[in-house]
């Protein structure tokens, strides 16, 4: 199955996405750090970053979502308390944004970052697993293998000019035909469990601590058996954008 970027495992086994080392941008502070499984014409990319050290950054380069599957991540902008996020944690970072990240030891996160032309939302913006749910659409009949599931989401970033939104999404159970994925989605699992399926009927299955990358147009099937809560990240398509 190739529609999905596993980008990490929550129990330590390898993955089969192929990394490869770059800068996403020239100005990209994570450059030495940051490995890409991912990267569309869109200005988007996904994938992982391990570091340790400290960076002092003036004006944050891009959107980026965080998620920290191993170690600890203090991020600090300027004027407020030092943030700190273990695994299962993680945050926004807008574009424009001065702050100073560290890590003590070896840190390990997954990344979704975005290039923006006019940034409209600068900030640290902290992902909650305790969110502030709402309800939010469900799936059309025509798509559904199944009874129509429950959806709430706590949208906490959009920045409209990357179409860039981030936040904390759940469901009850549902069973969804392949279809091709409406948007650029990264995901990392909560709770639940999730099997993918694919167009010729491999299916893969990714649970609680899990992080993967879906691009927009790829083909893919969903099935859960019990409530699935995920943080999220999602962009429609858009012309390429220049980054700096």
């Amino acid at each position: 199955m190739t529609v999905v970027s596993v980008l990490h495992r929550a129990d330590g086994a390898p993955v089969p996405t192929s990394f490869r080392r770059g800068a996403f941008g020239r100005n990209d502070p994570f450059a030495q750090h940051r490995e890409i499984a991912w990267e569309g014409p869109d200005a988007m990319a996904a994938g992982r970053i391990s570091f340790i050290g400290e960076l002092d950054i003036p004006s944050f380069p891009h959107i980026e979502t965080i998620v920290v599957v191993e170690g600890a991540l203090t991020l600090e902008v300027s004027g407020k308390p030092p943030l700190v996020f273990g695994p299962q944690q993680g945050a926004v970072i807008g574009s424009g944004t001065a702050l100073r990240i560290r890590a003590e030891s070896r840190t390990i996160v997954a990344f979704c970052a975005a290039a923006s032309a006019a940034p409209t939302k600068s900030g640290l913006f902290p992902l909650r697993a305790d969110a502030n749910f709402k309800p939010s659409s469900s799936l059309p009949a025509e798509v559904l293998l199944g009874p129509a599931p429950e959806c709430r989401s706590d949208n906490v970033f959009t920045d409209d000019s990357a179409q860039y939104q981030a936040g904390t999404w759940d469901s009850t159970p549902y069973h969804r035909i392949v279809r091709p994925h409406r948007q650029n989605e990264f995901m990392y699992l909560l709770a639940g469990s999730v099997r993918f399926a694919a167009p010729d009927g491999s299916v893969l299955t990714l649970a609680a601590g899990d992080a993967l990358f879906v691009p927009m147009g790829a083909p893919i099937g969903w099935e859960s058996s019990d409530r699935v809560a995920k943080f999220y990240v999602v962009q429609a398509v858009q012309a390429p954008i220049e980054r700096d």
